[in-house]
């Protein structure tokens, strides 16, 4: 499958496409984000042992083996979300004022995971808003509302190449919360 070395990246890209199509009819939908790479040429992901087509399709067993640790490698993310998202999770009777307040906590906590794992490098934006609309639809939320809800929170208040201000991630955080219970997300503790 892979391309020769000469290869443009039409063919690059084709090869990273069907390497994408055979992981997830393997392995499931879960795999798919297996080339999510930090950076320019991985789209904003957390993945390290890919880059990119360019500088990661060489020859077959180097390629087949970056493949196999990015697939890993993906894979311990998922897992490690969705260990977080259990933890970071409301009650499914929480009230609603402590709803917001487990809404606001987590929205915080996994853009600053997010941010950590990517650097803020280039289009990590894109996968914070990937996490928290997982987050919201591990709580039960409808996929679409969830991903409306994040659209609303985020604003477009990140972007590419730049770390948010403490700020603007506690801000994403409340505004979530609110938006999605009414309530203002503090305690008094």
């Amino acid at each position: 499958m892979v391309p020769p070395a000469d290869a443009g990246w039409k063919e690059r890209h084709r090869f990273t496409a069907e390497v994408t199509a055979l992981l997830a009819a393997r392995y499931g939908r879960w795999a798919c984000g297996w080339h999510w790479a930090v950076g320019e040429g991985g789209g904003g992901g957390v993945v390290t042992s890919w880059c990119c087509e360019s500088h990661s399709v060489g020859e077959p067993s180097a390629t087949a083996a970056k493949v196999v640790a990015s697939l890993l490698e993906w894979r311990d993310w998922l897992e490690e979300l969705a260990e977080r998202f259990a933890q970071l999770a409301p009650a499914a009777d929480a009230a609603t004022e402590d709803r917001s307040w487990h809404l606001e906590r987590a929205a915080t906590r996994l853009v600053t995971v997010v941010v950590d794992r990517t650097g803020a490098e280039c289009g990590w934006y894109g996968l914070c808003h990937t996490v928290l609309t997982w987050f919201l639809s591990s709580t039960g939320m409808e996929p679409e509302s969830a991903k409306k809800a994040v659209e609303t929170a985020i604003g477009g208040r990140f972007k590419s190449w730049t770390t948010p201000s403490q700020t603007a991630v506690d801000a994403v955080g409340e505004d979530l919360a609110v938006g999605l219970t009414g309530e203002r997300p503090y305690r008094e503790h």
